[in-house]
């Protein structure tokens, strides 16, 4: 056929606006490296016929050479004689990825596959249009890739940097471009640090973006493929194996970047030596060597406290030291002095101390005036930190603790005389019964070594007496005057010191008074008293120089429990419906003290043993309750008397029969401001309301709305009739009232 016919039927074809079969393959050229895999893919689109394709693929030398045929997807004889071998190995082959793609594959590319790869596709269009053959340049360059790094020092001190050379070359004969990567092997797995290249541009791997921006870091390109890393200031964390990677890319049509041949290199294992493996501390004093201290009191202590370790410039040390396990002062590895010696705080009592640093890695701690509370076991403690860099959520930088160490103790003593003297404790009023006054005295005699301006203060305890088949009580304190003289109580004490019942003073310099005002019975046991004495230190604080104790005093009483005698009586009696009922009832008291209050409840049943009911009742504060309000007007409970009250009941009917009593409960208390407390409670005898009922009865009250008129004024009168009883015969009853 023509050939210009067949041009012109296909541009008619085109124009028509007809689909076109389209063949395309991987954008060339391509450069690969000797020895490495190489991958073509081939595609056809907008075709007719069944949607599997075949493929061939061909290959020349150069671009007008005579093809040569490698391996088709459907003519396994299809290859040349010269590539059947490694065709048959496998070393050539064809893999289908989809209908209509598949893949060339040269397992280990030769120099001599350099060439140009046509791949064509069999028609199965119903016309032939579009193009059904694709070529591409592959360029095959020689492995000249190197990798060499040089080996890191096998040990390194924690804060310390580490740097890690690596060299990467290759020939400049082509158009590849080079990276290096270096990472660290912890196990079996390696984890990537950081990667340069090959854009010039820094990929880090996902645990070290944060210590790269912190500038922990630090990438050192040199000369001639020389690239080095620097870690800075390693920790533990950093040791491993490290090694080298070196990647050689081509930069192919479209933008892509395809690594064509790498090598990895182990460069060494490092370890790490932590800081507390290294790093030492030692206390002295400024005198001596000498592992204790002998002071008087006022003078200044000076102790010094060095720190040695083989990477001290790297480190940022925060001192502190301790007296008796008790932090006293701090310095924090910015600089910054914290002191703990508030003259408000726990250590009030100690001299004023200061913290300086005198040079690398020795520190000065200075206590002026010290007094007795000074003396101790003291130790410097030193932390040893290395910044991390960067930034913390703070606003301050980041800082990993590497190393904490301990000093070995100095003993720091103040000769100290202590004031001596005696006590004697004494019962100058003891009680009889329960309700009368206590006072005991706490005598100080024989007063040697107070030094002037000293003080003396007083703490009072109690110990109850043991209850019956029980151990002995704790000791309880009642409250205590500290040197000023200030009445200190956090007990269960201070209500009664705040009433006045109880009362702690002093009435010489050397004697000091208790006193109860009215005793109860909890308060018999063993009383003691506790005197200390107060001077003035260098700073001026009062402080505690001694302290005795008194011998135990015990003080007990008879006690005879409270007794309650109620008696009962009939005042008036009612015979007959509608009639007044009136009782007495007479309280007796024994034991029970002097300021008495009595709750009284009136109860009643109709029948002994039957349900009993409250009328009404009186409290110790003479609040009357009615349990039926509906009859209220007729019942009446008055206190007449200090232990005698009187109950009414008025207008009596048939259900008001039966037995009648006062309940009484006998309370106690020492101040008015006080709660009642019960002491006794008791039942007088029983008296009875029982009448005969002949007929009904009545009773009458009037009540007005005024006492007393004038006489233009109105008042109003009202009259009420209450009937009771039976009618002895059936009918109804009238009533007149005039």
């Amino acid at each position: 056929m023509d050939l210009g016919f067949l041009a012109l039927a296909f541009g008619l074809l085109f124009i028509g606006g007809c689909s076109a079969r389209v063949v395309t393959v991987s954008p060339g050229p391509l450069i690969r490296v000797e020895g490495q895999p190489v991958s073509i893919r081939c595609d056809v689109n907008d075709y007719e016929g069944p949607s599997e394709q075949d493929f061939e693929w061909e290959m020349s030398r150069d671009a007008k050479g005579p093809k040569i045929k490698m391996v088709s997807t459907f003519d396994s004889s299809f290859s040349d004689p010269s590539l059947s071998k490694r065709v048959a190995s496998g070393d050539i082959s064809v893999v289908r990825l989809q209908d209509n793609e598949a893949e060339l594959k040269i397992a280990e590319v030769k120099s001599q596959d350099s060439g140009f790869y046509l791949c064509r596709t069999t028609s199965t269009d119903s016309v032939i249009s579009g193009n059904y053959e694709a070529q591409v340049q592959l360029k095959v360059i020689p492995k000249t890739l190197k990798v060499s790094p040089q080996t890191p020092p096998p040990v390194v001190l924690e804060g310390n940097d580490l740097t890690l050379s690596c060299n990467v070359t290759r020939e400049l004969n082509y158009p590849t471009y080079l990276s290096v990567t270096w990472l660290v092997k912890k196990g079996t797995t390696s984890e990537e640090i950081l990667t340069f290249g090959p854009q010039g541009d820094v990929v880090t791997g996902s645990k070290f973006t944060r210590r790269y921006l912190d500038g922990g870091l630090r990438l050192v390109p040199g000369r001639n493929g020389l690239f080095e890393l620097v870690i800075s200031r390693v920790t533990t964390s950093d040791q491993g194996t490290y090694e080298c990677n070196g990647t050689e890319w081509t930069h192919e049509s479209g933008g892509k970047w395809t690594k064509i041949v790498e090598s990895t290199k182990e460069m060494g294992t490092v370890t790490v030596t932590p800081t507390g493996h290294f790093l030492n501390v030692k206390a002295s004093s400024s005198s001596s060597s000498s592992p204790s201290v002998l002071l008087s009191p006022g003078n200044m202590l000076t102790l010094f406290c060095y720190v040695f370790a083989d990477n001290l410039p790297v480190l940022s040390l925060e001192m502190t030291w301790l007296a008796d396990g008790r932090e006293i002062i701090t310095m924090d590895h910015s600089g910054l002095v914290i002191s703990n010696t508030s003259s408000n705080g726990a250590q009030a009592k100690r001299g004023q101390a200061t913290l300086e640093r005198t040079g690398g890695g020795e520190y000065r701690l200075g206590v002026r005036g010290v007094s007795g509370e000074d003396g101790g076991i003291y130790t410097c403690r030193v932390r040893a930190f290395i910044e991390k860099g960067g930034r913390s959520t703070g606003g301050g930088g980041r800082w990993h603790l590497a190393a904490e160490k301990m000093s070995n103790p100095v003993t720091v003593k103040v000769s100290e005389t202590k004031p001596n003297f005696t006590l004697t404790l004494e019962a100058s009023m003891r009680p009889q019964k329960t309700g009368e006054p206590i006072e005991l005295s706490c005598d100080v005699t024989n007063v040697s070594q107070l030094p002037p301006g000293g003080r003396l203060g007083v703490s009072w305890e109690h110990i109850s007496l043991p209850d019956e088949g029980t151990n002995a009580h704790s000791s309880k304190l009642i409250g205590s005057l500290d040197g000023y003289g200030n009445l200190l109580s956090d007990s269960a004490y201070k209500d009664r010191l705040d009433s006045g019942v109880l009362g702690l003073s002093r009435v010489s310099p050397n004697t000091f008074k208790l006193r109860f005002l009215r005793t109860q019975k909890i308060d018999m046991g063993q009383y003691g008293c506790t005197v200390s004495a107060w001077t003035v230190s260098s700073q001026g604080d009062v402080v505690k120089a001694a302290e005795y104790k008194s011998s135990p005093l015990t003080v007990r009483w008879d006690t005879k429990s409270p007794t309650l005698n109620v008696a009962a009586k009939t005042i008036r009696k009612a015979s007959a419906g509608g009639a007044t009922f009136e009782m007495s009832c007479t309280v007796v008291t024994e034991n029970i003290g002097d300021w008495i209050g009595f709750a009284v409840n009136i109860q009643s049943q109709e029948k002994l043993g039957e349900t009993v009911k409250t009328i009404m009742s009186l409290s110790p504060d003479n609040v009357v309750q009615h349990s039926n309000p509906e009859r209220s007007d007729n019942l009446v409970l008055s206190k007449t008397g200090a232990a005698e009250f009187q109950f009414r009941l008025a207008g009596v009917q048939l259900s008001d029969k039966g037995y009648y009593w006062c309940n009484v409960t006998a309370f106690t208390k020492q101040q008015a401001e006080q709660s009642w407390t019960v002491a006794a409670r008791s039942d007088s005898n029983k008296v009875s309301i029982d009448f005969q009922e002949n007929g009904p009865s009545f009773s009458i009250t009037i009540r007005s709305d005024a006492s007393s008129v004038y006489p233009w004024e109105t008042a109003k009168m009202e009259c009420f009739l209450t009937v009771s009883g039976s009618l002895p015969k059936s009918g109804t009853a009238h009533t007149q009232t005039r």
